[in-house]
């Protein structure tokens, strides 16, 4: 197997989109992506067992176009990367079995990796192959909410902050919802609001009180975290009050608000790790991340603290098979053992959990 630019395969199911990608060290080769969202618009949300049934019918014509795009074979490839977790238990358990079939059939090695740790792997590809120091992500979708401080990327990486209920996009699904706007509910939400005041309504921004933030030195047990559970009950509020007042209710008012609540606490609190952790690289990542709004405000707020933000293009910022190879090329060029396939999908796994060892 090459270790200096080992051709890695990267599998992803975490969600809705069954992803293959595959890299060379850290050139890019493809990055296929099959995704089943058509299938979850009439719930307004994702239905994980239409997602596991997804994955199964769309991962061996995945499998074979990504070979195809890249030029290469199975037999080519020196190591297998697939997200164990975090995540909806069927669609891991699909993408788990489908690598350990392939780790079995080819004799390939196996890494079981973090799927939240692979957003910052598309960092590695392309450019010079490294990442900045000092470096912190924020990444943001409908199942995650986190930031997060990256040393080397294979072994430290830390949970400075999360929500602690509903991950922002999960939020935004629910408002359109509310609001009678299409899913996903993040870009029509954005889009009605750039119409609308984002000062009509002062919703509520979660954990922002003293009792949760304290200071510096004594820091609050909520001090980086976030919560967008209330904010949501607050706009069902004012959407009950105008439709039982027979009125109509002010959807680009609404959105603007609710997103501008929403972004404010995202960013400040961002900033506020990134500060007092010493980052001066903020990368953004998951679906939220092509939001205008959020992508503008964490990007003023963060240049008046002198920190750089990245985002990478939006096809590498949602999920996809291309970060979990990425990371997995990492991991080969480290020395770091593969997993094997003696593990199972890990729905809650830690982010600190970068790799699954492999079992003693």
């Amino acid at each position: 197997m090459s270790t200096a630019e080992p051709l890695v395969l990267g599998i992803e199911s975490s969600c809705d989109e069954t992803g293959v990608g595959i890299v060379r060290g850290t050139e890019l080769l493809t990055n296929t992506v099959s995704s089943s969202m058509e299938q979850h618009v009439r719930f307004g949300g994702v239905i994980p067992e239409i997602a596991s049934r997804a994955h199964l019918e769309a991962f061996v014509p995945t499998v074979r176009e990504a070979l195809a795009a890249a030029d290469v074979t199975l037999a080519d490839v020196d190591a297998i990367a697939v997200t164990s977790g975090p995540g909806l238990a069927g669609a891991l358990m699909v993408g788990v079995a489908a690598a350990k079939a392939l780790a079995v059939a080819t004799g390939t090695p196996l890494y079981a990796i973090n799927h939240l740790v692979a957003h910052v792997g598309v960092g590695l590809l392309d450019g010079d192959g490294s990442l900045p120091e000092d470096l912190g992500a924020l990444l943001v979708s409908g199942g995650h909410t986190e930031i997060l401080a990256v040393g080397e990327i294979t072994e430290d990486v830390r949970l400075l902050g999360a929500t602690i209920d509903d991950a922002a996009g999960e939020a935004y699904d629910k408002v359109a919802r509310l609001l009678g706007l299409a899913y996903p509910g993040g870009p029509a939400i954005d889009r009605a609001a750039k119409g609308g005041n984002p000062e009509a309504f002062r919703f509520p921004r979660g954990l922002t009180a003293g009792k949760y933030m304290g200071s510096a030195e004594h820091p609050g047990r909520h001090r980086y975290d976030m919560s967008f559970s209330g904010l949501k009950t607050a706009v069902a509020r004012v959407v009950e009050a105008f439709e039982a007042a027979g009125q109509p209710v002010p959807v680009a008012d609404v959105a603007a608000s609710f997103q501008e609540s929403v972004v404010d606490v995202i960013s400040r609190k961002t900033v506020l790790a990134c500060t007092e952790h010493g980052i001066t690289t903020l990368l953004m990542g998951g679906g939220v991340a092509a939001n205008s709004r959020l992508r503008e405000v964490v990007t003023a707020r963060c240049a008046q603290r002198g920190i750089r933000v990245v985002v990478p293009p939006l096809s590498l910022c949602t999920d996809n098979g291309a970060m979990v190879a990425a990371l997995g090329a990492r991991l080969v060029t480290r020395g770091v053992a593969p997993t094997g396939i003696e593990f199972t999908a890990d729905p809650g796994l830690p982010v600190t959990t970068v790799s699954v060892p492999a079992p003693a």
